[in-house]
C-alpha cells in the first residue's frame, strides 16, 4: 500500500509552526508495511487543497491530512475532501448534540460555528476526538482510503493510537518494514559513510546517514514479510556496525544523551554538579530535563562575570594569572561547583563564543577525587549553534569520564 500524507495549514508554509504531525506519521506506517513517498504541504486555500489531494488520489491507496477540520472559515479539509469525492455535506445532528454537551461544560455560550465540526459526508466515518472539539474522519471511496485528522499533535496522536490504527491493522495484509537508528559523535558523517561503506551497500536492510546536533546517526531500515526475520536483518546490521564504530556509539532509537547520562550515574551511585559561563545555563538545563535527575544532579551555578565566579569561591589568582576564560579557569570552576554543591563530579564550561565570530574555543574541565581533566574544543556555527554544541561536547567528555574511556 502507498501512502500520502498531507499537512494543511498556512501556519505550516510560514514556519510559524513545525509539522510534527507528518514525523510523527512516517514513523508510523513503516511499521504497517505501508510505502509512504510523499508529503505535500498546502496551505489554507480549498482549491489549491482538492488539487492536491487530486494528485495523491492518483499516486496513493491512502491519503492522511492533518489540520483544518477547526470551526474557522480557514479550516476548509472537511469541504476540500467532499469535493474531491463529489459528495455533499450535511450536519450530524448525533454528534452536533455531543459537541454541545461538551461546550456546556466549559463554556456559557456555545459558539455557533462550531456546527461545522459536525457535518459530514455520506461515506465518511466519524473519529472520536477525546483531547478536542476535532472529530476526525474514516472516508472509503473507490479502493481509497482518506483520513483526516486535527493538527494539535496531543489529539492527532491519541486518535491516531485509538482510531486508526487498530482499522488499519484490519486491512493491511504484506510486508513489515522496521527501523533501528545508531548514534554516533565524535566523527564526521563522510567518516562514519566511508568506515560502513561495505554495510550500505545492501538492498536489505537498507542504512542512510545524516547528521543532527549531538552527532552522526545511522538509520538500519528492514522490510520482510514477519516482524521477527525484520528484527534479524536489524540485528545482523547493527553488529557489523558496532563492531566498526563501537567507541563511538553512545545509544540508539529514542535515546537521548541527558538520560545516558543520568543512567551512568545513577549506576556509579554518583552525583553532579555544573558551573558555566559561555552556555549561559544551557548545560545544567539539559541535565536538569533527564528523568529523575534529581537523583544523581545536585545543581548548577551559572556565572556570566568574573565577579560571579568570584563570588561563588574561584580562586582569584587563577584568573588573575590565567585570564578571563581557558581550561584553567575551567578546571578552577569544576572544582568550585563540585565543592559547593557537595557532589562527586564537578564540570566547568568557559568558552569564547563572542556574537561577531562564527567561530569559538569551549574550555571543558571534570573534577572528581580520583581524576582531573580539561579539554578544549573548537567550534563553528552561529552563538545558538555552539552552545548547544559546547553542552553535548561537556556530556560526551563527561560520559567518557564515566565510562572511564580517558
Amino acid at each position: 500500500m502507498k501512502a500520502e500524507i498531507i499537512p494543511v495549514g498556512t501556519e505550516i508554509l510560514l514556519g510559524n509552526i513545525i509539522d510534527i504531525d507528518s514525523s510523527f506519521l512516517a514513523n508510523q506506517l513503516p511499521l504497517l508495511g505501508i510505502d509512504l513517498y510523499f508529503v505535500s504541504t498546502v496551505g489554507d486555500n480549498q482549491k489549491r487543497l482538492v488539487d492536491t489531494l487530486k494528485r495523491a488520489w492518483k499516486r496513493a491507496d491512502l491519503i492522511i491530512t492533518t489540520g483544518g477540520l477547526g470551526p474557522t472559515q480557514d479550516d476548509i479539509t472537511r469541504e476540500a475532501i467532499g469535493e474531491l469525492v463529489s459528495e455533499e455535506l450535511t450536519v450530524d445532528e448525533k454528534l452536533w448534540q455531543e459537541l454541545q454537551d461538551l461546550f456546556s461544560r466549559y463554556l456559557r455560550e456555545i459558539p455557533q460555528s462550531n456546527i461545522k465540526q459536525a457535518t459530514i459526508i455520506p461515506s465518511a466515518q466519524i473519529i472520536p476526538n477525546r483531547m478536542g472539539t476535532a472529530p476526525g474522519w474514516w472516508v472509503e471511496k473507490d479502493d481509497h482510503i482518506i483520513i483526516a485528522l486535527p493538527g494539535p499533535p496531543d489529539e492527532m496522536q491519541l486518535m491516531w493510537q485509538e482510531g486508526i490504527l487498530p482499522k488499519l491493522k484490519q486491512i493491511i495484509t504484506g510486508e513489515v518494514i522496521l527501523s533501528r537508528i545508531i548514534k554516533t559523535f565524535r566523527l564526521a558523517e563522510a567518516k562514519v559513510d566511508e568506515l560502513v561503506a561495505h554495510v550500505s551497500k545492501l538492498s536489505n536492510p537498507t542504512l542512510a546517514t545524516y547528521v543532527k546536533p549531538d552527532g552522526v546517526y545511522l538509520r538500519i531500515t528492514a522490510k520482510a514479510k514477519e516482524k521477527t526475520e525484520a528484527q534479524r536483518l536489524i540485528a545482523q546490521s547493527e553488529e557489523q556496525i558496532r563492531n566498526i564504530l563501537s567507541s563511538y556509539i553512545w545509544g540508539v532509537d529514542e535515546d537521548t544523551l541527558d538520560a545516558v547520562i543520568g543512567e551512568l550515574l545513577r549506576a556509579k551511585n554518583l552525583r553532579l554538579a555544573t558551573m558555566e559561563s559561555c552556555t549561559e545555563g544551557l548545560l545544567c538545563s539539559t541535565i536538569a530535563s533527564g528523568r529523575e535527575s534529581y537523583n544523581y544532579f545536585k545543581g548548577g551555578l551559572l556565572v556570566c562575570c568574573d565577579e560571579a565566579k568570584m563570588a561563588c569561591g574561584v580562586d582569584t589568582s587563577i584568573m588573575k594569572q590565567y585570564g578571563k576564560e581557558n581550561a584553567q579557569v575551567a578546571k578552577a570552576m569544576a572544582e568550585t561547583a563540585r565543592r559547593n554543591l557537595k557532589s562527586d563530579i564537578g564540570v566547568g564550561v568557559g568558552g569564547n563564543m563572542g556574537l561577531d565570530k562564527n567561530s569559538g574555543d569551549v574550555f571543558i574541565a571534570l573534577s572528581s577525587d580520583k581524576f582531573e581533566q580539561t579539554f578544549t574544543h573548537m567550534l563553528r556555527g552561529n552563538r545558538s549553534r555552539m552552545k548547544q554544541r559546547a553542552v553535548y561536547a561537556a556530556l560526551f567528555d563527561l560520559r567518557r569520564m564515566l565510562l572511564e574511556e580517558v
